[in-house]
């Protein structure tokens, strides 16, 4: 039984190196790394892609997109006949991880924007509209593999949630719990004393375990509307589990960026993390 743990253990951290491999060849050309400059400033399809590089041919540009999608660094969604790339920054957090975070304290997640939004706020952002707030919509779109079934990882994300979902709305020094009921009408809530809380999610669609919907603001506050959805897929023996977030609205100019940082930790570390964790215990 030991023998087969380790061995087992042995081809999971050969596939993690086989991934990061691959990640290190789609960033190893210049022009691939300015598509993902571009990409990390908004979506764009692939003929907006192109007129970035006047200089070089269609089929180049295609070629450097197939590389980077392998790497699963773009994140390819067809809208009709066009074909919108998002980039997908979860892989670069598990080389952060592998190549940086080992050698750092775990501060290094602390710079993520999303937690000192939240901690500075409550939740809460000032509804007066400010030079950095802006009528605008983003919409982030990120997968992550995670080596475990997709009934499992449909608990963890949410009958679980409470033991890996990191941010709170709370108050600081307050201590708070969650409560998710994946069902029609069910909701994500974050409770603290007696009659205090916060809605982070309203559900509005089950298909368990391949999909669940939600409406929630996330932090945002105001004339909001945002919406996320999780997707499962049974990918070899594992669980392929693609995010997309849609806001629209008075949005701030940072939210985009740290809602981006914030689902890569999450879904990247946190939820990745505990579900395997799980399964090898």
């Amino acid at each position: 039984m030991i023998m087969f743990k380790e061995l087992h253990l042995h081809e999971r951290v050969g596939a993690m190196e086989d991934n990061l491999s691959i990640v290190f060849k789609a960033l190893g050309h210049p022009i691939r790394r300015r598509i993902l400059d571009i990409l990390k400033q908004s979506a764009k399809t692939t003929s907006e892609l192109i007129e970035y590089f006047p200089e070089v041919t269609r089929y180049a540009i295609m070629k450097h997109l197939t590389i980077l999608e392998e790497g699963k660094l773009v994140v390819v969604r067809r809208e009709g006949k066009y074909r919108r790339n998002f980039l997908n920054a979860v892989p670069l957090q598990e080389m952060h991880n592998r190549w940086v975070g080992q050698y750092m304290q775990s501060t290094a997640n602390s710079l993520l924007n999303l937690r000192s939004i939240i901690e500075k706020t409550g939740g809460e952002s000032d509804m007066k509209t400010t030079n950095q707030e802006q009528s605008s919509a983003f919409r982030i779109e990120q997968e992550i593999e995670i080596n475990a079934p997709r009934d499992q990882v449909f608990k963890a994300l949410t009958e679980q949630i409470g033991d890996w979902w990191e941010f709170r709305i709370a108050p600081k020094g307050v201590s708070s719990h969650f409560t998710f009921d994946p069902i029609p009408g069910g909701q994500f809530i974050e409770r603290w004393g007696d009659k205090e809380g916060a809605v982070w999610g309203n559900v509005y669609y089950v298909n368990a375990p391949e999909e669940i919907r939600l409406q929630g603001h996330l932090g945002m506050r105001g004339a909001v509307n945002s919406s996320y959805t999780y997707k499962l897929i049974d990918k070899d023996e594992g669980t392929l589990l693609q995010l997309s977030h849609t806001a629209s609205g008075i949005i701030q100019e940072d939210w985009e960026s740290s809602h981006t940082e914030g689902w890569k930790y999450l879904l990247g570390t946190l939820l990745k993390n505990y579900v395997e964790k799980n399964k090898s215990l």
